[in-house]
């Protein structure tokens, strides 16, 4: 049985913070961001609803599908609105769903969970699943601290997957978490992000490396049948030392980060419609979906474009 990715949909808020902007209340500057990040701005703004909301919409309208079409909606977001109730039950209402939805927290590897869970229940009998990764990091900021006022923004990105039982886009999954270093990230109830970036910078590298590596041999392909890798846009740096060491051109690496810094599980879908957008997805193309976050979990997956 197949899963195919039959639309894409992606938002952004309006405002656009660059780091000289940053530089003016923080002891930084954009030579420094730029050099450790590879983040030039970000977008600020909007809710996890309303980002998840307009991302879903586009999503369905690029399926050509209706909101009555949809049997499930799974939305990744480590930055929900509320405790409770759940986000995407407000993303459900607004967006006029009458299926079952539910939130994933897997932090930065998030989109991918919940991927995988769509593959799930496209495999137990629904048509059409509605993945969402939508975040408001910037809630959840010390503005005042600059290891992470730099980094995290807000954003969202959705995709519809569809039951075929003729075409499969989704070739190998692996998935994992280590909760031993889940203190290397933390937000806690009431208060803001923080995390040990040079251990995290350590653990994510060879996570991607190690989950990537994984995943190609479960499709039988190697980097070189790669034609693109769609990375978690968390540090211009992992991506560059993954793409090493995986033996991967970064000319085929898919980089939005300069743009929209980390939108946690955001990021992936945000990625790849930039990606489609210059032309760079084609059918038959395979592509490496990675992401790592916080937990620490991680995912990766082989895809084939279908479409």
């Amino acid at each position: 049985m197949g899963a195919r990715f039959i639309g894409w949909g992606t938002a952004v808020p309006d405002r656009i913070v660059t780091n000289d902007e940053l530089s003016l209340t923080l002891p930084t500057s954009d030579e420094w961001i730029v050099e450790r990040t590879g983040i030039h701005e970000r977008r600020i703004g909007g809710t996890v609803t309303s980002l998840g909301v307009e991302a879903g919409n586009k999503a369905l309208l690029d399926a050509g599908v209706e909101a009555k079409d949809i049997d499930f909606l799974v939305l990744a977001t480590s930055a929900a609105d509320r405790i409770t109730p759940a986000t995407s039950a407000m993303i459900a209402h607004q967006m006029g769903l009458s299926c079952p939805a539910m939130d994933v927290n897997a932090a930065c590897s998030g989109f991918m969970y919940a991927v995988r869970t769509a593959q799930g229940l496209l495999e137990t009998g629904n048509k059409r699943v509605l993945v969402i990764g939508s975040e408001h990091l910037s809630a959840f900021v010390d503005w005042s601290d600059r290891n992470m006022a730099v980094i995290l923004a807000d954003g969202a990105g959705a995709a519809v997957l569809e039951y075929d039982p003729t075409e499969n886009d989704i070739i190998s999954f692996v998935l994992g978490t280590e909760g031993g270093d889940s203190e290397l990230l933390t937000c806690e109830h009431g208060g803001y992000f923080w995390m040990d970036g040079k251990e995290i910078f350590r653990r994510a590298v060879r996570a991607v490396v190690d989950s990537s590596e994984k995943a190609m041999a479960l499709a039988g392909i190697t980097s070189a049948e790669l034609s693109l890798v769609i990375p978690h846009q968390a540090n211009i740096r992992i991506i560059q030392a993954a793409c090493q060491r995986l033996n991967i051109e970064m000319d085929r690496a898919v980089v939005v980060i300069d743009r929209y810094g980390n939108t946690s599980s955001a990021s992936i879908p945000l990625a790849f419609a930039d990606a489609r957008d210059n032309d760079r997805v084609h059918k038959g193309d395979y592509a490496l979906l990675t992401g790592f976050g916080a937990g620490m979990t991680w995912a990766s997956a082989i895809v084939k474009w279908s479409k």
